[in-house]
């Protein structure tokens, strides 16, 4: 196979479209599939199921020949790399997605070492949702994510790093402060402010509520830890998210902080990649930076 032929068939893929990769490998679309027509010759087989006139799938063959791209993408990363280290340069390409939260709170200090240790290393980050950072990963677009222990894929390799739990956020005194043991029906008895919907935190907290057949009431749906707890110190309600402990914007005089861990199972924000990825040098040095001085 030749390596342009690799290259095109990957961005398809990746991209969805002859039209995109065309443009993104600066070839022309016709070029292009006759690319893939040769590919396909050579390998005695069919790609992809053309669906209408632009929508694509790819068959069984094309999955695996995927797959078989995106290792081999990665090992050509690799080989850059030690040869840019023989040369005595440090070049290479980092490429990570997080979360808004792990990126607003966790990650920037760590980042900042990297880029000191790496100046030459080009950093690009990507603000996903975990769903999103998953297929990310599996297609090869990014080296890095970050997402909950507890519901990355079996397929992926995990590597625990920041401890998180369930937080009740609620105003100085607070009635709910002042019992040692906070239920489901204690907090219903006030309005919520929760994450949107499709989010871990607030599907587990209502999986518990409807397992027990209670209802509830969200006067506020907020992502943004920072604007819950600004709505909370004005009386809104009482907030609720999955957060680390750690996060600066909890140390504040004018809001309590609760763990119901007894109700909603503590996890960890883990740092996740393929597992036959082969990891660069400069890679494994920002595994090393966010697993040593991130906890």
């Amino acid at each position: 196979m030749e390596w342009q032929k690799i290259i095109g068939f990957y961005n398809i893929v990746r991209l969805g479209s002859f039209t995109k990769a065309s443009e993104a490998i600066f070839r022309t679309q016709p070029a292009l599939s006759l690319q893939i027509k040769s590919l396909e010759n050579e390998l005695g087989c069919q790609l992809f199921e053309r669906i209408g006139k632009r929508r694509i799938k790819l068959t069984l063959a094309g999955e695996i020949l995927f797959q078989y791209c995106v290792k081999t993408l990665d090992q050509q990363k690799q080989l850059i790399d030690e040869l840019n280290k023989i040369k005595g340069s440090a070049l290479g390409h980092l490429r990570m997605a997080a979360p808004f939260f792990s990126l607003y709170y966790l990650l920037l200090p760590l980042l900042e070492t990297f880029k000191q240790q790496f100046p030459e290393i080009e950093i690009t980050i990507l603000d996903r949702p975990v769903h999103n950072i998953i297929k990310l990963i599996r297609d090869g677009d990014i080296d890095f994510g970050i997402s909950m222990k507890s519901i990355v894929p079996k397929d992926l390799a995990i590597f625990p790093w920041e401890k998180i739990e369930g937080l009740l956020i609620m105003p100085k005194g607070h009635p709910l402060s002042k019992l040692r043991n906070i239920n489901l029906r204690d907090i219903i008895n006030y309005p919520l402010i929760l994450p949107p919907k499709g989010y871990i935190g607030r599907m587990r907290l209502e999986e518990k509520f409807e397992k027990e057949g209670i209802n509830y009431r969200i006067v506020m749906e907020s992502s943004n830890i920072d604007l819950t707890i600004n709505y909370v110190k004005k009386g809104f309600g009482i907030g609720f998210a999955i957060v680390s402990r750690n996060i600066p914007v909890l140390n504040q005089k004018a809001i309590e902080i609760i763990p119901i861990n007894h109700l909603i199972q503590e996890d960890r924000i883990a740092i996740i990649i393929r597992k036959d990825k082969v990891l660069a040098s400069y890679e494994k040095a920002f595994l090393d930076i966010i697993l040593t001085f991130g906890k």
